[in-house]
């Protein structure tokens, strides 16, 4: 019987330590399948929905299954996009807006798992330009979404300040030292966006956050999973 207790202890105290490594912050962070799926029967709106199927004509341009990004790694074994399902939603309706003057959305992220921004924090020469993990991002959350604007009969993206992920000033959405043209792309993105549930990062032109994200779970679960 006290054998059988002292491995119980044992057991216990080895998941409070992997717990202490893998989360030092003491976040409350959904990591496994079974919890997700019990927050989305309780609340459906905690669905992560795939973007790509859920809206017509979105493209995407996954940089972080790629080495094209400021890591200089694939971080993600699959180039898809997540979002919340109240996310998804809005994000069609400015699909659907964009649209009408023959624009569209590319999206670079959406969803990311948490163990990801930890790697990120860590990578970054700027810190400034990445989520610090002891709070976790939006993008931990399935409420955040990086993007931009193309133009669908040609697809390329409309002219934008900087690249995508770029550690420039010129990133700021409020920065004015720049062509006419890509002032009024950028406004018009950023205009659409919050139009419909939206707000922009302020030092990332192409970073929006949903603004009902305080309602939902930091993640830690691999797109595969999903």
């Amino acid at each position: 019987m006290i054998k059988k207790l002292l491995v119980v202890i044992c057991v216990l105290i080895s998941s409070q330590i992997y717990a202490q490594k893998a989360n030092p912050f003491s976040l409350a962070i959904i990591n496994n399948l079974a919890d997700y799926k019990k927050s989305v029967a309780e609340n459906p709106d905690k669905q992560l929905v795939e973007l790509k199927k859920y809206i017509p004509g979105l493209k995407l341009d996954i940089r972080y299954a790629t080495k094209n990004n400021f890591a200089k790694q694939a971080v993600y074994k699959q180039a898809r996009a997540f979002a919340r399902l109240p996310v998804a939603n809005s994000l069609k309706k400015v699909q659907a807006e964009l649209k009408r003057s023959g624009l569209g959305l590319k999206i670079f992220d959406g969803y990311r798992p948490y163990s990801v921004t930890v790697k990120f924090f860590d990578l970054a020469s700027d810190k400034n330009f990445v989520a610090n993990p002891k709070d976790g991002s939006r993008h931990n959350r399935g409420c955040a979404v990086d993007l931009t604007i193309i133009n669908l009969k040609t697809g390329k993206d409309l002219n934008m300040p900087t690249p995508y992920d770029s550690f420039e000033a010129a990133a700021s959405p409020d920065y004015k030292d720049l062509p006419a043209e890509v002032i009024k792309n950028r406004d018009l993105l950023i205009g659409v966006m919050e139009r419909n549930g939206f707000q922009v990062m302020y030092n990332e032109w192409w970073h929006f956050d949903f603004k009902g994200w305080k309602d939902f779970e930091l993640m830690d679960i691999a797109f595969e999973e999903l």
